[in-house]
């Protein structure tokens, strides 16, 4: 069934159409997911990473039902909109456009960037994930606006990627005109091994939802990208 939009907030669903997102995207260093929590768990980080300094939150949910994916994207779409933070859905894009979301990141297994585009407002991010610089290169002749890479350092996430490492993301990298974001076991102790390449943009989950304070380790995050 089609999901309606419940809340249909104007002014909420019109802000891609208002916002430079391409500008800000460019801008952009510090791209943190949500971890598969409660929806008001979820809500307290994005407020933390938000007052942090986080410059893109994307909802990133696998086991919640598509009516409360989308009630915890409003929320987030509310806290975002009052910041300079892009907010991206994860894989879902009808989601992403009823919320009035800044753009959707997607999978091999989901909507065709070239079908989302067509459905998407205008300033409508979309993004891709690609380990290699043949892939880059296909998903930003798609239509991609920016790339996600990895995974840079091991992680419990995808445990069945091969680890591409920070020499990976860079080629990758230069491989492309469009933003590309290394993800993948990213912490404080390894960033350095990315900045070091030239790398200044990250992707993180568990830097910051499983710190005890995520709004400092945010800004600690967030400052690192820009030595």
């Amino acid at each position: 069934m089609a999901l309606a939009a419940s809340r249909p907030e104007d002014h909420l669903r019109q802000r891609s159409a208002g916002v430079n997102t391409h500008d800000r995207l460019q801008n952009a260093r510090l791209y943190v997911i949500t971890p598969d929590r409660t929806p008001d768990e979820i809500t307290e980080l994005a407020r933390a990473v938000l007052r942090g300094g986080a410059d893109v939150l994307q909802l990133r949910h696998k086991h919640l039902p598509r009516g409360e994916l989308l009630d915890l994207a409003h929320r987030l779409r509310e806290l975002t909109s009052t910041t300079d933070a892009l907010f991206i859905v994860n894989d879902h894009v009808d989601v992403a456009i009823i919320a009035g979301a800044d753009g959707a990141h997607l999978g091999p297994d989901d909507l065709r960037i070239e079908s989302a585009r067509n459905i998407a407002p205008a300033g409508f991010l979309i993004g891709a994930s690609a380990s290699t610089s043949d892939a880059a290169t296909a998903a930003a002749g798609e239509g991609a606006d920016y790339i996600g890479s990895g995974p840079a350092f091991s992680t419990p996430v995808k445990k069945e990627k091969a680890v591409i490492g920070p020499a990976g993301v860079a080629r990758v990298a230069v491989s492309v005109d469009v933003p590309v974001f290394a993800i993948g076991g990213i912490e404080e102790s390894n960033v350095e091994q990315l900045t070091a390449l030239g790398l200044h943009r990250i992707c993180v989950i568990r830097a910051v939802a499983d710190a005890s304070d995520p709004e400092s380790a945010t800004r600690r995050l967030r400052a690192m990208l820009d030595a």
